[in-house]
């Protein structure tokens, strides 16, 4: 049952990320604004962690599953990514350096915060 109540919870802040989404002219898309919800919820806990914990633990173990359209996708557009290959691996080692650089700063920085916050207690 707790499974239902986690799926009926995602699903609401879904749908009231995409309506939200479509009235602001989908600037931002809807699913981006419904986790930020989400987040804010788990903030200001209106909603429990417990709550949603199992069914964010079966699709966290499940996500595989969302990557089957993507790599349809390539293949279906492998002529076109084949003739451009050399770009395409600039383009996918470069970003990939950059999220590691811009992950290492940001969990440097956190920890940073967080002895600091430990030393003022």
């Amino acid at each position: 049952m707790q499974i239902i109540t986690g799926l009926f919870i995602l699903l609401a802040f879904l749908a009231m990320g995409e309506l939200t989404s479509s009235l602001t002219g989908n600037v931002i898309p809807g699913n981006v604004i419904g986790m930020l919800y989400l987040f804010l919820a788990l903030c200001f806990k209106l909603v429990k962690p417990e709550w949603i914990r199992q069914t964010a633990q079966f699709f966290l173990n499940n996500m595989v599953i969302f990557f089957v359209p993507l790599f349809m996708s390539i293949m279906d557009d492998w002529g076109v990514i084949r003739l451009n290959l050399a770009a395409w691996l600039v383009i996918l080692l470069s970003t990939t350096i950059l999220v590691i650089i811009a992950s290492g700063a940001t969990g440097a920085i956190l920890m940073k915060l967080q002895k600091k916050g430990g030393k003022d207690e």
